[in-house]
């Protein structure tokens, strides 16, 4: 596919590019992003120039993983990143980070709630999930406040930096969304 640009009423959600390298290496210079997420630790220049020169354009030539930056919309300086990845037979899985002088404004349920629509719209998307270390109670606000419902604890589900660690998972349906799926759904009888 093609990289395309989303907006919101705030915010550009857009594909990375060199010129964004020293940005994303300073953000994910905080230790919150490199705990909670699976970005390397230490973070490295070369890291940032790997997402942006090499990880982002094969993911999206690839069609298995779509990664957006975040800026404002009037412009400024890029504070997020946030990506759909496939998990095959329709379902993609949202991960997201945010630098922290940027938290607690509702940018990224306003990313991830356009990311949603997307994967909805543009991708087939027949189911959308979201797992987080359990712990990282931050993108669990986010994704509740997105919509999803936490379906419960996979044991040792993420591997982080070497580790299993057990995860929070979540979902976010088409009809959440008040959109179509682009295949029936027949839920489980109530008990």
């Amino acid at each position: 596919m093609e990289p395309i640009t989303l907006t919101t009423d705030r915010l550009r959600l857009r594909i990375p590019v060199t010129e964004d390298v020293d940005a994303v290496y300073a953000i994910c210079q905080d230790p919150d992003i490199r705990r909670w997420t699976t970005v390397p630790d230490p973070y490295k220049r070369e890291d940032a120039e790997f997402f942006a020169d090499r990880l982002v354009p094969d993911g999206w030539r690839e069609d298995t993983e779509y990664t957006f930056v975040v800026e404002p919309v009037e412009g400024g300086p890029l504070f997020a990143a946030a990506t759909l990845s496939s998990r095959g037979a329709g379902v993609w899985e949202v991960g997201y980070w945010l630098a922290k002088e940027h938290r607690g404004a509702g940018h990224m349920t306003e990313i991830v709630r356009a990311l949603a629509h997307w994967a909805f719209t543009g991708l087939g998307c027949t189911r959308l999930i979201w797992r987080a270390e359990v712990g990282n109670t931050g993108s669990r606000a986010v994704a509740e406040r997105v919509g999803f419902v936490v379906e419960g604890v996979q044991r040792a589900a993420l591997a982080n930096k070497g580790t299993l660690r057990d995860a929070w998972v979540g979902a976010l349906l088409p009809s959440d969304f008040g959109l179509p799926s682009p295949l029936p759904y027949l839920p489980a009888p109530a008990a």
